[in-house]
């Protein structure tokens, strides 16, 4: 089993920045892949962003050049910088971790971005 703690949602202006953090623990094994998907009501499940053990990251078009996957390997820690939010990056954003076969989902931290 993987567990996975997010942190650093928020409410935020348009223009603004946040930084998201998901610390994964339990079952883990060196060679993996962690990311970022985020969600709003009726609409499915999306991939922001993932990063493998080894460094190599994939960016959704919507948030390239705005957005910045990156990871701590000693502290099993995905981050999630996100500049120049819009008023369209407002969702639940969600950690997940996957090796093995083996997909896990953390509980979700709210990003608003309003004025």
């Amino acid at each position: 089993q993987v567990q996975l703690v997010e942190s650093g949602g928020g409410l935020v202006q348009p223009g603004g920045s946040l930084r998201l953090s998901c610390a994964a623990s339990g079952s883990i094994f060196s060679i993996n892949t962690m990311g970022w998907y985020r969600q709003v009501p009726g609409k499915e499940r999306e991939l922001v962003a993932v990063i493998t053990s080894g460094g190599s990251t994939k960016h959704a078009d919507s948030v390239k050049g705005r957005f910045t996957i990156s990871r701590d390997n000693a502290k099993n820690t995905v981050y999630l910088q996100m500049n120049s939010l819009k008023p369209e990056d407002t969702a639940v954003y969600y950690c997940n971790y996957y090796s093995r076969g083996m997909n896990y989902w953390g509980k979700g931290t709210q990003v608003t971005v309003s004025s």
